[in-house]
């Protein structure tokens, strides 16, 4: 990294040890204590927000078909309600804090549900303290709950495994640290293409699709670096929804859209045939209304490791994003005024 870019929280770093990051949270979480039996589990929850909450996303898109049972990802307060007491619940906060996720998971805990915390601390840490809860290992050192997202998948990870419930989920992270550690050399090199991706983009709005599943998956990713690191507008969408949908929005008003938006495709290997066949059929419709179309190809073994190697790149065009405006990325003062007034406005705590 350039010891001249403003960057008082360490992302850039921290975006280039994802690898590391993986491995450690591995042999950390190794050997969770405490769990249930597999075999009286019916159902996965995960809870998280934000940063945070793209744990679920990553675990359900890498993992849930092949997952032995059915999971689902839940942003919000309110738990669905099959949860009860086969399911396994995963409380996911990197802060401990988050209140959504510490509501949701005190209801899951009333409804005798099995819970598994994955925190640095908080709030959350303590209560899985006073439930018996197993709460594998998360450092508390990473600057930022987006930038944790190697820490707090693998326990997802792990511990399914462990119960039976995901068959050889080590060796997926083992893919996937591999591939990380390849793609991390082509992006902190002086010809570093998510720094060429980002010059492309430059004040544009970058408007990116994804297939269903991994793309759509790093799509959402991609959007929340570019909100949260560059702090600027980004849009996502995923096929094949969107060609049902959105992309009839692009028939009008090409004199203003072809020099505000860029489009960018997000490819992987695990596309249905028909869905790789849609990404050249919607490019055709828009090209005359975007600024540019660009494309990055997942590389790796394994959905995870693809999955992860597009949020590694994403990470990096939204660092050399914030650069570009002599903006440092870490700190999000709109996230934080808004907790803020929720705790200290009418009904805080």
């Amino acid at each position: 990294m350039n010891s001249q870019v403003l960057d008082t929280l360490g992302m850039w770093d921290a975006a280039a040890q994802l690898p590391e990051q993986l491995t450690a949270a591995t042999r950390q979480a190794a050997g969770t204590a405490g769990l249930p039996s597999g075999a009286s589990i019916a159902n996965v929850v995960v809870l998280g927000m934000g940063g945070s909450g793209i744990t679920g996303d990553v675990f359900e898109a890498a993992a849930g078909s092949d997952l032995r049972v059915p999971v689902s990802v839940v942003k919000s307060y309110c738990l669905p309600g099959f949860v009860g007491p086969a399911s396994l619940v995963f409380a996911v906060s990197y802060s401990g804090d988050t209140e959504e996720t510490v509501e949701a998971a005190r209801a899951a805990v009333a409804r005798g549900a099995r819970v598994v915390v994955v925190t640095s601390g908080g709030k959350l840490a303590r209560l899985a303290e006073d439930w018996g809860a197993p709460a594998p290992y998360v450092p508390d050192s990473i600057p930022q709950p987006r930038a944790a997202v190697g820490a707090m998948t693998v326990p997802l990870l792990l511990v399914t495994e462990d119960l039976g419930l995901l068959p050889g989920a080590r060796q997926r992270v083992d893919q996937a640290v591999a591939q990380l550690r390849h793609r991390r050399d082509q992006l902190v090199g002086p010809a570093s293409p998510a720094a060429a991706l980002a010059r492309r983009i430059g004040r544009t709005i970058p408007l990116v699709y994804g297939a269903a599943g991994v793309g759509a998956v790093a799509a959402r990713r991609w959007k929340a670096d570019v909100n949260e690191n560059a702090k600027a507008p980004a849009f996502a969408a995923s096929h094949p929804e969107l060609c049902h949908n959105e992309v009839a929005g692009w028939g009008q008003h090409g004199d203003v859209t072809r020099q505000v938006f860029t489009l960018v495709n997000l490819r992987h290997e695990g596309e249905h045939p028909r869905v790789a066949r849609r990404f050249g059929l919607v490019d055709d419709i828009v090209r005359e209304v975007v600024a540019g179309i660009e494309e990055v190809r997942a590389e790796g073994e394994g959905r995870l490791a693809q999955l992860l190697d597009l949020v590694m790149f994403g990470d990096f065009v939204s660092l050399h994003l914030a650069a570009q405006e002599g903006l440092d990325p870490g700190p999000v003062p709109a996230l934080t005024e808004i907790k803020s007034r929720l705790t200290t406005g009418p009904g805080g705590q």
